[in-house]
């Protein structure tokens, strides 16, 4: 196992050679998630930062987690040939399409329909592992069905999802998907 304080140029290939990756959040309470990432969707910024773009989905619940814990685990393992496991530990803050981080954020990712938030994670700490038992998958592309769903409500239909279902945790937190930007989310 190698422990690493930053991400380096070894560490960068390895993530942008792979095809997914996994999220991990926690309030103080309740339940723990963890979440499957695809598409083009993440970007390592530097040694200590990295980004990625969060599509809608059923639930919201990094976003809910991070307004009471900012912590946030990200893995990703290979699943070729050569066996390897890469865990990043840091803290994370949710930036919505409302804030004044979000054109520069956003603009790092191809336009997706339903994005809703980009989570920027500095990281404290970086593990590796063998993976010797992560089994071989062969890759055969990437799904477009979110992204169809997305484009067929339209950003009206979007938001409106966003009101229904995205706008409190699994266990009732609220997610800060639609306060105003500096609101104090209840």
């Amino acid at each position: 196992m190698g422990k690493f304080v930053e991400i380096d140029q070894t560490l960068q290939t390895f993530i942008g050679d792979q095809q997914m990756f996994f999220v991990g959040t926690a309030a103080p309470e309740g339940r723990v998630s963890v979440s499957p990432k695809g598409m083009d969707s993440l970007r390592v910024l530097s040694p200590t930062r990295i980004v990625w773009l969060n599509l809608t989905g059923s639930e919201n619940e990094t976003a809910a987690h991070l307004l009471e814990s900012p912590r946030m685990s990200l893995m990703w393992c290979s699943f070729t040939e050569k066996p390897m496991i890469l865990r990043v530990y840091g803290t994370a803050k949710a930036v919505h399409p409302r804030d004044p981080a979000w054109p520069e954020l956003s603009a790092l990712f191809p336009p997706l329909p339903g994005a809703r938030q980009v989570f920027d994670v500095t990281v404290d700490l970086a593990l590796t592992s063998c993976g010797f038992a992560v089994p071989r998958f062969e890759y055969l592309g990437q799904r477009d069905r979110l992204l169809k769903w997305a484009e067929g409500k339209g950003e009206a239909g979007v938001a409106d999802y966003w009101e229904k279902r995205n706008q409190t945790s699994l266990d009732g937190k609220p997610t800060g998907i639609l306060a105003e930007s500096g609101e104090a989310v209840d």
